[in-house]
């Protein structure tokens, strides 16, 4: 059976070099980008707790944020040296009644509620899920110099995303693994992948994207415009 109550962890330690300071902070479409993210999930029933771990240097600012999620109840943690080290500083201030615990990008604002939920309704003991888009261009592997070792079948590809999804007892015990192991997993479908949990690839929206460049925060900028002039927004409980 999949988890009925829910934790958030948003992933928003980055130091945001090419965007002069932290970019989960850079106001985007009129609201800090952090902030978008924090409302898509506050307005869902299913999410219990959201905990942001972010730079030490910014926890005041990322307290501010609290008025984005209405009465869901915020926490905010100094994140670590690296992601992974980020998000379990969110883990483990997760409130443990949470059933199912779900990790985002805070540099992913596009991220809808309806394709959260079909990745929430995949997760149960033993299966976590991930958001991600099939890739489009074709892969090849190559050598330091530069050339061409493989081209990969671009039928088996898909480019992952976030939330990504399991029983918080699965993605606990993912981590605590990792840890005594000495790995460091490049996200949590990793960690979760190595000690022999089943994880699921649901498909999203490629709007999904992670804001990296400058010219990301323009084009997630003219999207939620477009949004917003569209749909009216779901408040926050």
């Amino acid at each position: 059976m999949s988890p009925r109550t829910w934790g958030v962890v948003l992933a928003a330690a980055g130091r945001g070099t090419r965007f002069g300071r932290p970019k989960q902070f850079v106001e985007l479409a009129g609201k800090p980008m952090l902030a978008w993210s924090i409302g898509v999930f506050a307005a869902m029933p299913e999410v219990a707790e959201i905990v942001v771990a972010t730079e030490p240097d910014y926890l005041p600012e990322a307290a501010s944020l609290r008025r984005y999620a209405g009465a869901t109840p915020i926490r905010v943690v100094a994140g670590g040296d690296d992601r992974q080290a980020s998000v379990g500083n969110g883990l483990a201030a997760l409130a443990k009644r949470c059933d199912g615990v779900m990790v985002h990008d805070g540099a992913r604002p596009l991220v809808r509620a309806e394709d959260v939920r079909r990745a929430m309704r995949a997760v149960a003991p033993g299966t976590g899920a991930l958001l991600a888009t099939p890739c489009v261009d074709t892969i090849k592997v190559i050598e330091s110099g530069g050339k061409v070792l493989q081209t990969l079948d671009r039928s088996t590809l898909w480019a992952a995303q976030t939330p990504q999804l399991a029983t918080l007892p699965d993605m606990l015990e993912a981590f605590a693994r990792a840890e005594r192991d000495g790995v460091r997993g490049t996200d949590e479908a990793m960690l979760l992948e190595r000690i022999g949990l089943k994880v699921l690839v649901v498909e999203s929206s490629t709007e999904n994207f992670k804001v990296t460049y400058p010219g990301d925060l323009e084009r997630a900028e003219a999207i939620l415009r477009a949004r917003c002039a569209l749909e009216p927004a779901e408040a926050p409980r």
